[in-house]
């Protein structure tokens, strides 16, 4: 079964980018990467939307890793890691079955444009 990591990414001043959530699904040899603006249990009701940026993929060491970031970009720290089943894949929607400590349920990443998505809560756990 994939897994998924959700890491709290600090990041330092002098990138002139906001501290984000790294949520990633791994897929395949991969991990399929987006930075969300708000920890995912900050979702009040179901569809209420984070806003996503999807990130080039990332190494699957990220699964089990903590700790700095190549290059002087900052530190991560997991927030949560579970298993995931995919409900629905599209090139514009993403719905998952989550099994972790905090996220679980369904939830799903709806491209807007650009690089933009939405993360929300479908129906289920935290």
């Amino acid at each position: 079964m994939p897994r998924f990591v959700l890491l709290y990414h600090d990041c330092p001043p002098h990138l002139d980018k906001p501290s984000h959530w790294d949520f990633m699904l791994e897929d395949e040899d991969v991990l399929l990467t987006w930075a969300l603006a708000q920890h995912p249990t900050a979702l009040e009701a179901e569809g209420s939307p984070i806003v996503a940026a999807q990130l080039a993929d990332h190494r699957l060491a990220y699964l089990d890793y903590e700790g700095p970031v190549s290059g002087n970009r900052g530190h991560v720290t997991r927030v949560d890691a579970g298993t995931f089943t995919w409900i629905e894949r599209t090139p514009v929607r993403l719905r998952f079955q989550l099994a972790g400590i905090d996220l679980a349920g369904e939830a799903a990443l709806t491209f807007v444009n650009g690089d933009a998505w939405h993360f929300a809560r479908v129906r289920g756990g935290g």
